[in-house]
């Protein structure tokens, strides 16, 4: 069975591969060759333009699907559910977006939604995977002492980026247990930052306090460190989602296929406590 990996520079897709069996036959769809993961066969191509993936679709019997945030994300998500089309791809393994919905409260979320109803009317397999906040997300966020962040109060069933690529192998390796599925992956706690503050004292062997940003002062900060305007706009829309409790649920998608609870907020910040404090 030969899985194409499609953002496989990107940390979710890099995970994933870390996370696949070694003896999968396993392709990365790349834009530059000379950023390509080592150990898997490279093929180059560009979900935004579609006459580059006939080559490296051919073959392929399921294909990861992961566009990058942006509101090209439909088109380079129809590119790809057409180029799998045409190749005879049995299984599209899609990842989407937290409450991603007609009625969601970001574009991001709205955008998604229009690709999942494509996906699903296609006539191809599919399953799509719905992820919680990524703890990933707070890299850099711990300042001294204290923790930084734009959800207010709101909780959040927070995810491991390790997490999301061992549910997706899994369905990957055996995509018609899967079919026609979404599930929604979440950690096993619906947390505040300011309870994650408080979680990290064992850790750093200090008390860490919490600062809320404002959505201003969060855009802001985001623009300043180089994102484009699109994302950072669209995480503040996040942000106000998430301080409204928008986020505030678990669920038991991910215990319920891989038979065991998703990692803990302790854990990934005691297996990530230097990329954390900046």
């Amino acid at each position: 069975m030969t899985i194409l990996i499609t953002g496989a520079t990107g940390n979710v897709s890099s995970a994933l591969l870390s996370a696949l069996p070694s003896t999968d036959d396993v392709r990365v769809l790349v834009r530059d060759p000379a950023r390509a993961p080592t150990g898997v066969e490279v093929a180059v191509g560009d979900l935004d333009r579609p006459q580059t993936l006939d080559a490296a679709f051919k073959g392929v019997d399921v294909l990861w699907l992961l566009t990058a945030m942006g509101p090209q994300a439909p088109h380079a998500s129809m590119n790809a559910v057409w180029a799998a089309r045409q190749a005879g791809v049995r299984h599209v393994v899609r990842m989407s977006a937290i409450g991603a919905g007609h009625d969601a409260p970001t574009r991001n979320g709205r955008l998604h939604a229009l690709s999942d109803a494509e996906l699903a009317a296609s006539g191809l397999g599919w399953t799509v995977i719905r992820p919680a906040f990524f703890m990933q997300n707070l890299f850099g966020s711990v300042s001294g002492s204290t923790l930084y962040g734009p959800t207010g109060e709101g909780r959040m069933g927070l995810i491991d980026v390790r997490d999301i690529a061992e549910f997706a192998a899994q369905v990957l390796r055996d995509p018609s247990a899967h079919e026609g599925r979404t599930y929604t992956i979440t950690g096993p706690q619906s947390i505040s930052l300011r309870e994650a503050a408080s979680r990290l004292a064992p850790i750093y062997g200090t008390p860490i306090a919490y600062e809320p940003v404002t959505p201003e002062a969060a855009y802001e900060a985001m623009l300043g460190a180089g994102l484009p305007e699109w994302q950072a706009a669209v995480n503040v829309e996040y942000a106000k989602a998430y301080t409204g409790g928008w986020g505030d649920f678990t669920t038991t998608d991910f215990a319920d296929v891989l038979g065991r609870p998703a990692r803990a907020f302790e854990d990934f910040a005691a297996d990530h406590s230097e990329r954390l404090r900046r």
